[in-house]
């Protein structure tokens, strides 16, 4: 038997201890998801910021024949200040170097906050391709760009300290958002972002992200291709620039979303903490009715 099988994590993504799934099945005993394709970025491994608790549920209920890690899965910038990794943030490398172990193609595609794993670009470490931009062929034979996206930020191009600075003031904002959903934690209220709903209110951050998005579809454009995938905003989305297919798979500091590709080449966004709020309403529910 796989030793990586016969011990696995005896803590659940939500502090709870739970006994070992069978074959094919979550910790939460339901059938996990195949998807051919599924793309996370903007995890920020090593920040107080990182929801690894949604994000290990994640893993624990999907998998995939190909996973893209589409940049700032390690918060570099933060680590440089101040090191932070608590187990959790171990247990999500483990269980994508597993992936890449037992056959999950694994790309690799780091972004400014882990751009110092750029200078591994066209390498490989445990299974895992670490690849400056990438080509993505869907099912249904269309070619997508993956890529990080930061080197169409204007702030990051023209002015780097100010970035740092945003950074800075990002960074207390998501401070605020751990301690008010610890606070809807114990209340029995479900996952609510404060940093999203803050960003969404704030018409500069709306304009610069509408420019963003037009400036990677553009470049797709110019580069032939049918469709782009990205991060970097930490903002989900799916539009359509002309013949071009934009996609924005989010982040696990706020929306807690990826990207997946189905079968047939169908694209979707899983917003996972909504996915598990209805999963915890229905178990309420089950146990209620008992």
């Amino acid at each position: 038997m796989d030793q990586n099988q016969s011990k696995p994590d005896s803590i659940g993504a939500f502090g709870m201890r739970q006994s070992k799934a069978g074959p094919g099945l979550s910790p939460s005993g339901s059938p996990r998801r195949r998807y051919r394709t599924i793309w996370i970025s903007d995890v920020h491994l090593g920040t107080r910021g990182c929801n690894a608790r949604l994000l290990i549920d994640f893993l624990d209920h999907v998998d995939s024949d190909t996973l893209y890690l589409v940049g700032d899965i390690i918060d570099g910038w933060r680590m440089k200040k101040r090191f932070y990794w608590p187990e959790p943030h171990n247990a999500i490398l483990r269980r994508v170097m597993k992936r890449a172990k037992r056959g999950t193609r694994v790309v690799y595609v780091p972004g400014n906050h882990d751009e110092m794993f750029r200078q591994f670009t066209g390498m490989s470490f445990g299974g895992v391709e670490i690849r400056r931009r990438a080509i993505h062929v869907a099912a249904d034979g269309r070619r997508l760009l993956v890529l990080h996206g930061d080197e169409f930020d204007a702030v990051m191009l023209a002015h780097r300290w100010l970035a740092f600075l945003g950074d800075t003031a990002y960074t207390l904002l998501l401070k605020l958002n751990v301690i008010v959903n610890g606070v809807r934690r114990k209340l029995g209220l479900p996952y609510w972002s404060l940093s999203k709903h803050a960003k969404h209110k704030v018409k500069n951050a709306v304009e610069f992200i509408s420019r963003f998005e037009e400036t990677v579809a553009r470049e797709a454009a110019r580069l032939g291709v049918d469709g782009v995938v990205c991060g970097h905003i930490h903002t989900a989305e799916t539009r359509r620039f002309g013949d071009v297919l934009y996609y924005n798979d989010g982040d696990w500091v706020e929306g807690c979303t990826a990207l997946v590709e189905h079968r047939d080449g169908r694209m979707e966004i899983l917003h996972w903490a909504e996915e598990v709020a209805a999963r915890e309403h229905a178990s309420a529910a089950a146990r209620a009715a008992a």
